[in-house]
């Protein structure tokens, strides 16, 4: 993803507002979930996409990679030092490093930070509406408890390194076109310590670092989708010399629900109407996601696919106290097999439009008794319907 922009990989325009990017971001989500999409090359495309939206949907990370490019958002989240990395204000060090190497001894002594980790959690649908709490088991990196993370056996002796006298460094003179230089390395001996361990810790050989499992408490929170991650600072693999640890992100995958489904913050649920409550006009029951139900009247002559909102009973915005709306749709049920009856019937109803089209037509038939005529077939159709 070096050269990729974070744009074209989400395939939007750059004057796209929040909610534009994160429809795209949930399209191409969808698309390219390694659960879903088992193609070569899918897992690849899941995380460019994934760190184009943590940065674009973040208007300061999104400013930052407006005006700076990549160079913005960094690892140190390009907030107020795009060119982190690069010694501005240090003189030509890192010029010169590149030709002649490390000439200041600084890369290998510096704290490291710990390793970021990753886990996978599926949540049941009502969990990713309303959040929850969940629990993950990771194994990671942990300073040694048999050594307090020294790495020397405990009791033992840790000495200075005779080598380097316990700087960690190592001096020597190297002469180039640009005259001669001191060139400062981390010493072979003690790898940069100054330090030497006689007795190695018999836990962890001196590393000073010891996998372990852990149980981590994560809270989910209301309104997230399938492909979004929760960050938990500081949860990932130790650090070293000092170093801060990495983080944890649980990546979320999200299990379909038997009645709703799910359009950003509203939920859609497919009311069945049969046709004789179509065409008189009904009052139904609509179930909620939280566990109640609310009644809706469907008028007469409904049509399918016709849409009514219940307002607040979607899906909570996950930054703000709103909720979505329920947006309920008309799913027009035709009967497949119909017994003699519900077939007269039917058939009389079929008889009786096709004489008031006819009416209608030529303009000789009286409509009130035709209309009374067609009402009485439809109730009559919707008793024996249901």
């Amino acid at each position: 993803m070096a050269d990729k922009d974070f744009y074209e990989a989400l395939g939007v325009a750059r004057t796209d507002n929040e909610e534009e990017i994160r429809r795209a971001f949930r399209k191409k989500a969808m698309e390219f979930h390694p659960d879903r999409n088992k193609s070569e090359g899918a897992e690849d495309k899941f995380k460019e996409i994934n760190e184009a939206y943590q940065v674009l949907s973040d208007p300061k990370k999104r400013a930052q990679y407006d005006r700076f490019g990549r160079s913005g958002v960094g690892s140190n989240g390009g907030h107020d030092r795009p060119f982190d990395g690069f010694d501005v204000f240090g003189g030509f060090g890192d010029i010169f490093d590149s030709f002649f190497g490390d000439v200041s001894g600084r890369r290998e002594r510096q704290a490291q930070r710990g390793e970021d980790l990753q886990q996978r959690v599926v949540l049941e649908f009502h969990e990713a509406v309303f959040g929850t709490e969940r629990e993950v088991e990771i194994t990671r990196q942990e300073p040694c408890q048999r050594c307090s993370g020294n790495g020397n056996e405990p009791g033992s002796e840790i000495s200075s390194c005779s080598t380097c006298r316990g700087s960690g460094q190592v001096r020597r003179s190297q002469r180039s076109i640009f005259g001669q230089f001191a060139q400062v390395s981390s010493c072979p001996a003690c790898r940069g310590s100054g330090k030497v361990i006689k007795t190695p810790c018999t836990a962890c050989r001196a590393s000073g670092i010891d996998r372990r499992k852990r149980k981590i408490s994560v809270t989910i929170p209301a309104g997230v989708e399938a492909g979004m991650q929760v960050r938990l600072t500081g949860e990932g693999d130790v650090g070293r010399g000092g170093g801060p640890a990495g983080n944890l992100y649980i990546h979320l995958d999200v299990r379909d629900h038997k009645q709703f489904n799910r359009d950003g913050n509203d939920l859609l649920y497919y009311l069945p109407v049969n046709v004789a409550e179509a065409a008189l006009g009904v009052e139904k029951e609509v179930p909620t996601l939280d566990g109640g139900s609310e009644k809706i009247k469907v008028p007469q002559g409904t049509q399918p696919g016709a849409e009514f909102r219940i307002r607040g009973k979607g899906v909570p915005h996950l930054h703000g106290n709103r909720r979505g709306d329920l947006r309920v749709l008309v799913n027009l049920q035709v009967p497949q097999a119909l017994d003699p009856e519900q077939r007269r019937l039917l058939e009389e109803l079929a008889r009786s439009l096709n004489s008031s089209q006819s009416g209608n037509d030529s303009g000789s038939v009286d409509q009130g008794s035709d209309d009374d005529s067609d009402k009485g077939i439809f109730e009559r159709i919707k008793e024996v319907l249901g």
